[in-house]
């Protein structure tokens, strides 16, 4: 009975019902819309960039990180290879070596990072052997191949099929020298990999400079980040029995987390701010209402109505209010976010900024509960719980004072 009666006096002000519906209603569409498209482009963020290098994780001699040396080396990754096939949610794992050293081509040299990598794997890690600008990726059957950033491959004048000449350092001290033929020129359109970075096969990086058989990181990934998050609990577990150190994304590219904890601070001031706007505006709408029915309250009363069911119908009516107006919310915030899904969103003039940081110039936002759920739960638990003001006005009124009144 209780329930009717609130469901029945929330209409009895039609149009003031109506635009309280549509407050909370539309607070809740843009929510939904804002979460989903955000943290959406916070995990297209994420992967983008640790795509084109790093990969989704990592596996490294403790230290290696902060002070690459050469003989930081995995020694046995093979066996560590083998651990991580029953690691549920990795889908694909690659050996690297990495060395510095010179390139040299006639009288022009430059200093560069040398990747090792398998190139049966490395695609599936990451995405720089996919953009090869001119000739070819790495292919497992190559020997003395190099692949170069296309900015290192302006300074040093070369072109497909010119030889250059690596000089480094090998993990004993000696001298690493090679020559390599240059077999592809990838454009990441991330300047810093563009002009200091280059890929060639791990048999011959090991063999050049004097690896045997170690590797200096094991680069994972998964069907998307998400699965190797998931995952770290095993993946730490297997680093801990090989002696070695596991980073996760975090840990790879700190300045990521940074950047999108910042603008999670900035959004997070906003989405607080539409909250208790809309709750506020309902509450004292609904309070309104309230002081508007003293006098019925007080006749409730006199003819023996407990003031416990008198609040406990006004809370219900403020839920109920809620509960109406967040569930249209939801419903609209969802058709929103579907039709963006589909066509996707892009910020003008910015697309130059997203390509230097790997990222697409469009984001599709992605819907998940958690991302459609949050925010209008959050405006219904907090009307329910500020209900206990009306509440507690129907628990002090006296029954002649109310019909007086």
């Amino acid at each position: 009975m209780i329930a009717a009666l609130a469901w029945r006096n929330i209409w009895r002000q039609p149009i003031r019902t109506s635009l309280s519906v549509l407050g909370m209603a539309f607070t809740s569409m843009l929510l939904v819309f804002m979460l989903s498209l955000q943290l959406a482009a916070y995990d297209t963020m994420k992967s983008s960039m640790l795509r084109i290098a790093d990969g989704f994780g990592q596996f490294q001699i403790e230290g290696y990180k902060d002070d690459p040396e050469m003989d930081k080396v995995i020694a046995d990754p093979a066996a560590l290879l083998a651990d991580l096939e029953s690691v549920s949610g990795i889908t694909v794992a690659a050996a690297r070596g990495t060395g510095f050293g010179l390139l040299a081509s006639g009288e022009r040299s430059f200093a560069v990072a040398i990747l090792g990598i398998d190139p049966a794997l490395e695609p599936d890690v990451s995405t720089l052997s996919g953009l090869v600008e001119r000739g070819r990726s790495l292919a497992p059957d190559d020997r003395d191949a190099i692949v170069l950033g296309d900015g290192l491959a302006r300074n040093l004048r070369l072109g497909l099929g010119d030889h250059v000449a690596l000089l480094g350092s090998g993990l004993d001290g000696s001298v690493a020298v090679d020559v390599l033929e240059v077999v592809g020129i990838f454009k990441s359109k991330v300047p810093e990999l563009d002009r200091a970075f280059a890929q060639m096969p791990l048999a011959r990086f090991s063999e050049t400079f004097l690896m045997a058989g170690g590797v200096h990181a094991i680069a994972v990934a998964g069907e998307d980040l998400p699965d190797v998050v998931r995952a770290e609990p095993g993946l730490r577990e297997v680093a801990a029995r090989h002696g070695v150190v596991y980073l996760n994304w975090a840990e790879l590219r700190p300045d990521v987390e940074e950047a999108i904890a910042a603008d999670m601070i900035t959004a997070i001031m906003i989405y607080v701010t539409l909250v208790v706007v809309v709750v506020f505006i309902t509450l004292n709408t609904l309070y309104m209402s309230v002081l508007e029915r003293t006098r019925e309250f007080g006749v409730l009363l006199a003819i023996g109505m407990k003031r416990r069911w008198i609040g406990r119908m006004v809370w219900m009516e403020m839920i109920f209010l809620s509960l109406f107006g967040n569930g249209l919310g939801i419903l609209l915030g969802m058709a929103l976010t579907y039709w963006v899904q589909q066509v996707g969103i892009a910020i003008e003039g910015l697309s130059e900024i997203y390509e230097s940081w790997g990222m697409p110039a469009r984001f599709y936002p992605a819907m998940t509960p958690f991302r459609v759920l949050f925010g209008p739960l959050a405006i219904v638990l907090s009307i329910a719980v500020l209900g206990i003001v009306p509440y507690s006005r129907v628990l002090g009124l006296e029954p002649v004072k109310a019909m007086a009144s």
